[in-house]
């Protein structure tokens, strides 16, 4: 069967994929946001995840990027790679995952396989999106049609761990689908696969990864929390406890983004649905939930310390992004920080040299282009992102922007002069 792939969800997971895939298969990527589509037949990834030479080598490759359904109808393999966030009340949003299955199944024939990518709670493919799908197709599973399983482990600014560079996970519905679910991945991913015994094994390894990250983070951050009330520096501690052969080496922060902020809550939810709290994890959580709202108190602490007035006070924020060295602002936490610090009074301007100019939209914040070409003084400055570009800013320049005493607040640990760090 000569294999005809459509990839449903253009973004940070999906376009990379239908790259990958579109060196050796035909390819449809098709995304209903209708700019995102057009930007790419124009050779623009304004994730920066491909470049334009890449973007443009996909489609001299064949592969067409779309939002017409009438371009998937004859693909025989559906790859979801859709967004899993989570509302207001941090309970899971299966939304974009629903309409997507819902989407196949008007599209849906006979022997055609659907494989999800997008982060979940065990079950949600067989037990959410398998009936949308036959809802929507009026067919039967595991006898009309197939599914299958293969966790995303896109990285996000990441330019040495790509794609095809990180080992899958893979999972069928069948022992036979399994196989060819494996092989598919196999003949694009250079460092291998890994096939799962089930789909729902599959989507809960998925989960603990970052489940298991999300943890440890938090053990750190509280750890951090612990040391700066006893006046002791988090990095030296851990510089000295990492010593030890087993002993893993992390660093306090915050913890945004699609990922670690997000998946555990799909686990949580899934566990307290059987009956079972799992307090270690929603402990996790709230820890690292609340590191924003300490960093921003601490800033307040050091500035009345230092006889600075709060209200009508001058702060800037460097970095917006929810991790280093890309513009992805998806959950990123550094919003807590500005939220409590304008709570107390104060005016934020925001530095953000990775934000995409049409992302400045969603947020009411005053963005400065370059602070260090301007003559406006703050009263303390929040390195809260580790920017490459960040690292290379000298104690001279920090010094010029500020009044006074110098309040430098070193959430990544990047600056190497007097500052205080988390």
């Amino acid at each position: 069967m000569t294999k005809k792939i459509c990839i449903i969800g253009l973004g940070y997971v999906g376009l990379p994929l239908a790259h990958a895939f579109s060196s050796k298969y035909q390819v449809v990527g098709f995304d209903i946001n209708k700019p995102r589509v057009d930007e790419l037949n124009a050779g623009y990834d304004r994730t920066l995840e491909l470049t334009s030479d890449e973007v443009n080598e996909s489609i001299k490759n064949g592969m067409i990027y779309s939002t017409n359904m009438d371009d998937i109808k004859d693909c025989n393999i559906y790859i979801v790679t859709v967004p899993t966030p989570i509302d207001s009340t941090n309970r899971p949003d299966l939304t974009p995952l629903i309409k997507s299955s819902q989407t196949i199944g008007k599209v849906l024939k006979k022997d055609d396989i659907v494989i999800y990518e997008s982060t979940v709670y065990p079950g949600v493919t067989e037990e959410v999106c398998v009936p949308e799908l036959e809802k929507e197709s009026g067919m039967i599973f595991n006898k009309d049609f197939f599914c299958g399983y293969s966790p995303e482990r896109i990285n996000p600014g990441d330019k040495e761990h790509t794609v095809t560079k990180i080992l899958k996970i893979t999972a069928g519905s069948t022992p036979a689908i399994a196989d060819i679910v494996d092989d598919l991945y196999k003949s694009i991913i250079i460092a291998g696969t890994h096939k799962a015994s089930s789909i729902k094994v599959a989507e809960a390894a998925k989960v603990i990864e970052n489940t298991q990250r999300d943890v440890n983070i938090a053990l750190i951050n509280e750890l951090a929390l612990i040391f700066d009330t006893m006046n002791i520096s988090t990095n030296d501690v851990i510089e000295a406890a990492a010593t030890k052969w087993n002993f893993i080496k992390l660093k306090p922060g915050l913890v945004g983004g699609h990922c670690i902020g997000v998946d555990p809550y799909y686990l949580t939810f899934k566990s307290e649905e059987l009956g079972y709290k799992p307090n270690l994890i929603l402990g996790a959580r709230q820890i690292n939930n609340g590191m924003g709202k300490y960093i921003a108190e601490k800033t307040i602490k050091l500035m009345i310390k230092a006889g600075k007035i709060i209200k009508d006070s001058n702060i800037l924020i460097m970095g917006l992004t929810f991790k280093e060295n890309c513009p992805d602002i998806r959950n990123t936490k550094v919003v807590d920080i500005i939220k409590e610090l304008k709570d107390y009074g104060a005016n934020i301007d925001v530095y953000e040299p990775w934000i995409d100019e049409k992302d400045k939209d969603y947020y009411n914040y005053n963005f400065v282009q370059n602070p260090f070409e301007n003559t406006k003084k703050y009263d303390s400055i929040v390195v809260a992102v580790g920017h490459e570009k960040f690292k290379t800013i000298s104690q001279e320049q920090y010094d010029s922007l500020i009044e006074n005493e110098k309040i430098i607040i070193d959430v990544k640990g990047i600056v190497p002069y007097p500052s205080w760090k988390l």
